[in-house]
């Protein structure tokens, strides 16, 4: 399988915040900001394998920045920074716009791992990327150490999984 150029899996999202989307804050809620982030991602790993479904299989962390007013634009820019076997690395970066001034600030970052699937919801080997620009291979050179963390936080989170009840706090 041939390896693909990270621009090739680039997405470019840009929205306007509205006010159902605002926090008791006035800036833009959490929760909503995740959704897009998980959409253009997904759109990036798709865009990279080219298979009809592709699974989140993890978040890394979510990082806020700086609050996003109503007044801004949010544009969120993902790509393919490093793949295994099945799985893909997909950065996110968020960049907020005040509309009126037109300054511009990283408002978030997140890295999030997906998985591509076939028709029978198996995972499919996806294609390698070639990074090009100074910034791709930077992710693509730290891709490595993130995955080690992830597989550590995995096998810690089943260990927890091991103690943690599924009873209703009800139930006796």
């Amino acid at each position: 399988m041939e390896a693909i150029k990270t621009k090739e899996s680039r997405i470019v999202s840009t929205d306007q915040v509205l006010s159902c989307d605002l926090n008791n804050y006035n800036t833009l809620f959490g929760g909503v900001l995740m959704k897009k982030l998980d959409n253009v991602a997904t759109l990036s790993a798709r865009r990279h394998s080219r298979v009809k479904e592709c699974v989140t299989a993890s978040t890394d962390s979510i990082d806020f920045l700086c609050p996003i007013h109503q007044t801004d634009s949010v544009c969120i820019e993902s790509f393919v920074t490093y793949t295994g076997k099945t799985s893909m690395e997909i950065f996110c970066k968020v960049i907020a716009e005040d509309m009126m001034t037109g300054e511009r600030r990283m408002a978030a970052t997140a890295f999030l791992t997906f998985v591509a699937l076939d028709e029978k919801k198996q995972p499919v080997e996806v294609p390698g990327i070639i990074p090009e620009t100074e910034e791709e291979k930077f992710l693509y050179n730290t891709a490595k150490d993130r995955a080690e963390m992830r597989r550590l936080r995995r096998k810690k989170s089943k260990e927890l999984a091991e103690y943690i009840t599924v009873r209703k706090p009800w139930d006796k």
